[in-house]
């Protein structure tokens, strides 16, 4: 199997997807897809379709919804109120990642073993993506799971290492 792979320095954590904890990385996974429902977001969404932000520069708009959010979570942390997430038995590095499929640094798993896992994306605004994947052999593996917005994350990602990468192999050259 031939698979298209760049580097791409991130993390993961993750669980092997066994009987016992199925239903609980569900649960996680369905509650990762509806992290846009907080209040701030769904203000945003009305406004946006009422044609409220036609005028506004969209940059601006983001940036202060992040202040925001991160003001709620200072504001959750202050109170104790953090939503807990479950632990995963792994926490690993991402050697290089394609369009479906990733490879890890440490040859960590179990060939043809379904995991659940969190894989943190360095993004604006950074935060961890839930996937499911299914181990081709012990480092690399193929996504089988994915909500379509981090889908879209995760594709934008993967362009921008490869630009990253073009350009970096570009500047070797006129170097010599």
């Amino acid at each position: 199997m031939s698979v298209r792979l760049v580097n791409a320095p991130i993390s993961i954590s993750f669980s092997e997807n066994t009987q016992e904890n199925r239903d609980l990385f569900l649960r996680e996974y369905d509650k990762a897809s509806q992290t846009d429902e907080d209040p701030i977001a769904q203000w945003l969404k009305i406004a946006k379709a009422r044609g409220e932000t036609v005028d506004s520069d969209a940059v601006v708009v983001n940036l202060l919804v992040e202040l925001h959010r991160k003001i709620d979570n200072l504001e959750k942390y202050i109170k104790n109120e953090e939503s807990k997430k479950l632990p995963l038995a792994w926490n690993e590095d991402i050697q290089s990642i394609g369009h479906g499929h990733f490879k890890l640094v440490k040859p960590t798993l179990v060939a043809g073993m379904e995991y659940y896992a969190r894989i943190t994306m360095p993004v604006h605004p950074k935060r961890d993506i839930a996937v499911y994947f299914k181990a081709i052999d012990t480092s690399l593996a193929s996504i089988t799971k994915m909500h379509t917005r981090d889908e879209q994350e995760w594709s934008m990602y993967l362009t921008a290492r490869e630009r990253i990468l073009i350009r970096e192999m570009k500047e070797s050259k006129e170097s010599k």
